[in-house]
């Protein structure tokens, strides 16, 4: 039908709208990689990977051991209840004021300023390359695993492992060229984790049900107790969050807000089980000896625990390329990195940017193979600002004329505690790696 103007002059009909004014006004940044293209269900378990990763098989010790049954489980479950509500925080803000926020510090950066931005950026890529760091550790000591399963003569040592596993993972990275590219290998991924977490589990049982009784009591002195609880603190934050959401939520398809939310919900239910199973598993079985590698506890079969060691190396391969994949988008994209994946110049590009990356990572992880302090500290100095402060200081200020006293009273307590939590946690896992560093050298075979 058509519009009469006041002057008699007809006007066409308006155009039919496929969309709402809301969908059409959302600007997206421009990106080397993908986005837009993952099923919700594909995304969360790129996060259960995260969550499930060989991380698992350390935290009897670095979690269970310094808190105890009681704080343990609680801590457990408390850090899943406030992991799930910060990170929801983050993602409804995904397409805060028009625009799809693709990356933390886009976001940050919209909402505070280029400041913020570049601040952000520096804590998420220190965050980042200190969990790549801490997944080189772990792939190292399940290869030193396998080895010392058939060969236990001190000859080759963890750093050789960890060297090995760096070259893989640079492999890795130059077969697959983005985040979505994964695909076939989140099914390896799952596979992989289930075997590790199901022997672990299971032999650990098995150890438990034929062992005397065990000591659950909080090893250490008053001083060093009270250190360690914090750090364990640190390492609960650390074993649920990824520090880089927006960037996995820009792959998911729209609605990416809905759908965002089914990933985490995903995660934080059916996802977060086999992190407790084993946690939980470990501790009973071990109690207060519970090693930081939860497979050099356990006994049985040769073939059975080198099948779960060589499990968790190639889970871990993948698992560092999802944290790795921010770094790689930030520099595929500076660099006008597109077309064909198989093209000379973007594979040289990958082998020599991505190469020098985990080159680094790998020296890092080699040098100072401490995987308990590489978990305490990062959830101390990115972890908490990122995940806990930033997300619910970012929410308040992008929603604060529609929040009440009370949720902004809610979520500035928020912003304080865990300011605190994380200083408090900075200094143990310095006095940690101080510690450790006295006890072992350079290079250290532990």
């Amino acid at each position: 039908m058509e519009n009469r103007r006041n002057d008699g002059v007809s006007t066409p009909p308006p155009p039919t709208k496929v969309y709402s004014d809301e969908q059409l006004a959302i600007e997206i940044p421009e990106t080397a990689h993908q986005i837009s293209s993952d099923s919700w269900f594909q995304v969360g378990f790129v996060l259960t990977t995260g969550i499930n990763s060989a991380y698992v098989l350390g935290y009897s010790a670095a979690v269970m051991v310094p808190l105890g049954w009681v704080g343990g489980v609680v801590g457990l479950i408390l850090a899943t209840a406030i992991s799930l509500y910060a990170n929801a925080l983050i993602a409804k803000l995904h397409e805060f004021g028009g625009k799809r926020h693709i990356r933390y510090r886009d976001l940050a950066g919209f909402i505070y300023g280029r400041k913020a931005y570049s601040l952000t950026w520096v804590l998420q890529y220190v965050n980042l390359f200190m969990i790549n760091v801490g997944y080189v550790i772990l792939a190292g000591q399940a290869l030193k695993a396998v080895y010392v399963l058939f060969n236990d003569d001190n000859t080759m040592k963890l750093p050789y492992f960890i060297a090995i596993t760096g070259f893989v993972c640079a492999l890795f990275a130059i077969c697959v060229p983005h985040l979505s590219a994964l695909r076939i290998w989140l099914g390896f991924s799952t596979f992989f984790s289930l075997v590790y977490i199901v022997i672990a589990f299971a032999l650990s049982l098995r150890d438990g049900i034929r062992a005397p009784p065990r000591d659950y009591g909080i090893p250490g002195t008053d001083i060093s107790r009270v250190f360690t609880t914090i750090g364990a603190s640190a390492s609960l934050v650390f074993a649920f969050n990824t520090g880089m959401l927006p960037e996995i939520q820009a792959t998911v398809r729209q609605p990416v807000v809905r759908n965002m939310m089914k990933s985490l919900y995903f995660q934080f239910t059916v996802g977060v089980l086999p992190l407790y199973a084993v946690a939980f598993m470990g501790y009973w079985a071990y109690g207060n000896e519970s090693s930081s590698y939860l497979l050099n506890s356990v006994s049985g079969p040769v073939w059975v625990k080198t099948f779960a060691n060589i499990s968790a190396f190639l889970q871990t391969v993948i698992a560092l390329h999802i944290f790795a994949s921010p770094m790689y988008e930030y520099l595929d994209t500076k660099y006008g990195i597109k077309g064909s994946a198989l093209a000379i110049k973007n594979l040289s590009f990958r082998v020599m940017v991505r190469g020098g990356y985990l080159a680094i990572t790998t020296l890092l992880a080699a040098a100072l193979p401490f995987i308990g302090d590489f978990m305490a500290l990062t959830g101390a100095i990115s972890t908490f600002p990122l995940t806990f402060i930033l997300a619910n200081h970012m929410y308040l200020v992008a929603k604060r004329n529609k929040l009440t006293s009370l949720q902004k009273s809610w979520h500035w307590l928020n912003v304080v505690f865990f300011g605190i939590m994380s200083a408090a946690a900075a200094v143990a896992a310095f006095r940690l790696i101080a510690v450790d560093s006295k006890n072992y050298s350079i290079f250290a075979d532990v």
